[in-house]
């Protein structure tokens, strides 16, 4: 399938686009229970683990982003931490599957080197054949959040990057792929080339969750934001697809808001129009379920066309 790429699109531009396609329904907040006051929140998408479904959160205080991911599972509708499951010192997590392991990741952040009273922060990856034996394997370049792997149809791994800097600006996102996870080096991700038109300069985006489509193509969730003149942050889950073998991708779309969302608490007044994708449930009836983090204090789920069959046909 030829993907076709237009001019670079504003968040504006997506947000008057959206307002036409066929809208999100059935928002639904998730109950976490047993991390005492602290909120979870950019949470992964459900995932099947040693026979039942876990989803891995963020889970910290408040007014603090030194935050743990636990592992949590349903128990009467309420998912509560997985007994035994391990917890780690990270921020987003997100997983996927490779060669038949689970790999697992997260933003780890640490003092930063240079700045005083300033964090850094890298991508550091886990794998393993289930959540009880993950092992550290790989980290990504120090300051880039938003980095992931997925395994193609060849087998091959597709790394999508998010450069920001010299390179990035407030962050772009690139991509490569690589014979293997051997291959998968610090060296290979900032070498990756950017996705050129996806993003203006005053705004930035990143990839939270590759999908392989039944064509071989690559279906990214991810987010794109933005500032007001007031300097609020408005994050929006989006779409776009990449072809790995030509690196020809489509033009970015939303795929939902924060006011189809059920009101709630934010952590800042600036997060308050913040949705951070987490991940997508393609169910097989032409609808998925999007799992997000909201306003950077809870999570949801919504249910939306499942943006990806259009490029399967």
């Amino acid at each position: 399938m030829e993907l076709r790429k237009t001019q670079i699109k504003t968040c504006a531009v997506l947000l008057e686009e959206f307002q036409s396609a066929p809208q999100p329904v059935n928002p639904e907040k998730l109950i976490f229970k047993g991390v005492g006051e602290r909120d979870v929140y950019n949470i992964s998408a459900p995932f099947e683990d040693e026979g039942e479904l876990v989803i891995a959160g963020r889970v910290e205080p408040r007014d603090s982003e030194h935050s743990e991911v636990y592992f949590f599972v349903n128990r009467n509708g309420e998912w509560i931490p997985r007994e035994g499951a391990p917890v780690f010192q990270l921020q987003d997590p997100f997983f996927t599957k490779i060669g038949g392991e689970l790999i697992f990741g997260g933003v780890q952040i640490f003092p930063h080197p240079t700045i005083d009273g300033a964090l850094g922060w890298r991508t550091v990856f886990y794998r393993g054949k289930s959540i009880a034996d993950l092992k550290e394997f790989a980290k990504g370049p120090d300051g880039m959040k938003d980095l992931r792997i997925i395994e193609l149809k060849d087998g091959s791994i597709g790394v999508l990057t998010r450069p920001q800097g010299e390179k990035g600006g407030r962050g772009k996102i690139g991509f490569t792929r690589i014979p293997s996870l051997d291959d998968f080096t610090c060296e290979v991700i900032e070498q990756a080339p950017l996705l050129e038109g996806q993003f203006i300069d005053e705004e930035w985006g990143g990839a939270n969750e590759p999908h392989l489509l039944s064509n071989g193509l690559i279906g990214v969730l991810g987010h794109i934001a933005c500032f007001d003149e007031e300097g609020n942050r408005h994050y929006y889950p989006m779409v776009f697809v990449l072809n790995p073998d030509t690196m020809e991708f489509s033009d970015i779309e939303l795929i939902a808001t924060r006011s189809h969302f059920l009101e709630g608490a934010s952590k800042r007044p600036d997060l308050v129009d913040v949705v951070f994708s987490g991940g997508l449930i393609r169910k097989g009836d032409g609808t998925a379920d999007l799992y997000a983090g909201i306003s950077d204090a809870e999570a949801q789920k919504i249910t939306i066309v499942d943006p990806f069959i259009k490029y399967e046909r």
